[in-house]
C-alpha cells in the first residue's frame, strides 16, 4: 500500500500552545485526510474533508456559525476529489471511505464519492452528526456495532473493514461524538493511527503531562458528547505515542504540526 497525507480542510491560522520561541510556528488548522492506494481494492479514504458542493454553497451546507469560527479557505483545489485527480486517479477509484465521525469538516466530501462504501460505527450513523446536506445523496453505509470485535494495542471492539483485505481497522474512540472512531492503517512495519477529533493538539499525547491548546480545547469541550469516555481513549493514545517501540504513530485531524511531519 501507499499512503498519502492530505489537507482537505485548511482553516484558521493558530499558534502553537508551546509558544513560538521553538521550532513550531503559527500555521493553519488542517483537515488531515489519508488516501490509501491498496493492492486489491482501489483507493481508500480516511475521512473526506470539505467537499466540492460545500464550497459551492457554504452557508447552506457548512452554516455561517461554523464558518465564522473555523474560517475555512474553501479552495476547490484542497478538496479530496481534486487532490485525487491531481495524483492521476479517478474519483471512481475511491471504493471505500473510513470515517472518524460525521461532522461537516470530516464528511463533507462524501457526496463527491457516491459509489464508495462508507465504513463507520453504527452509533455514529444513527446520530447523524451535523451534516444532513452532506448525506442527502444516500451514502452506502457499512455500519459496525460498538462493543464487538477484536483487541488491538489495548483497544477492544476493533473492526477490520469489510471488503478491504488490507490492514485498515476501525478503532472505538467514542466521546467526541457517540460513535467517533480512530482508523489504523498498516504502513510497512508500522501502524498509522488517525485519531480524528479524539484530541486536537499534539501536546495532549506526546508528553506525560498533557498540554491542551486553548482555542482547540474550547472547540472540543463545546461539542464533545462524553468527556470521560473521550479522555479514556486519549489516555491510551498517549501510552501508544510515548511507547518507545514506535509500532504505532498517532496523529489527529486538525493539528497542522502533526501533518507537517509527514509532509517533510
Amino acid at each position: 500500500m501507499r499512503v498519502h497525507h492530505l489537507d482537505c480542510a485548511p482553516m484558521v491560522e493558530i499558534e502553537p500552545a508551546d509558544g513560538t520561541d521553538g521550532s513550531l510556528k503559527p500555521a493553519r488548522a488542517v483537515g488531515h485526510v489519508l488516501l490509501v492506494e491498496t493492492d486489491s481494492c482501489g483507493l481508500v479514504l480516511v475521512d473526506t474533508g470539505i467537499g466540492i458542493d460545500d464550497i459551492a454553497a457554504p452557508s447552506e451546507r457548512l452554516h455561517d456559525d461554523w464558518l465564522g469560527v473555523a474560517r475555512p479557505l474553501l479552495d476547490p483545489a484542497a478538496t479530496a476529489i481534486r487532490q485525487i485527480e491531481a495524483l492521476g486517479h479517478s474519483p471512481a477509484d475511491v471504493r471505500h471511505i473510513a470515517l472518524t465521525h460525521l461532522h461537516r469538516d470530516h464528511a463533507g466530501g462524501l457526496s463527491d464519492f457516491p459509489q464508495a462504501a462508507v465504513h463507520l460505527f453504527e452509533a455514529e450513523r444513527a446520530d447523524g452528526g451535523k451534516t444532513p446536506a452532506q448525506l442527502a445523496h444516500g451514502p452506502k453505509w457499512i455500519a459496525y456495532e460498538s462493543g464487538r470485535g477484536d483487541t488491538w494495542h489495548g483497544f477492544d471492539g476493533v473492526r477490520a473493514l469489510q471488503g478491504v483485505p488490507e490492514d485498515i481497522l476501525l478503532i472505538p474512540l467514542h466521546g467526541h461524538t457517540p460513535g467517533h472512531a480512530g482508523v489504523a492503517v498498516r504502513d510497512g512495519d508500522r501502524w498509522l493511527l488517525h485519531a480524528g477529533d479524539a484530541y486536537m493538539y499534539h501536546g495532549e499525547v506526546d508528553r506525560p503531562d498533557p498540554l491542551t491548546h486553548p482555542l482547540m480545547d474550547l472547540v472540543q469541550t463545546g461539542g464533545e458528547t462524553d468527556r470521560e469516555q473521550r479522555l479514556t481513549g486519549v489516555a491510551r493514545l498517549r501510552e501508544l505515542a510515548l511507547d518507545g517501540a514506535g509500532e504505532v504513530e498517532v496523529f489527529s485531524s486538525h493539528d497542522p504540526w502533526e501533518l507537517q511531519r509527514y509532509r517533510r
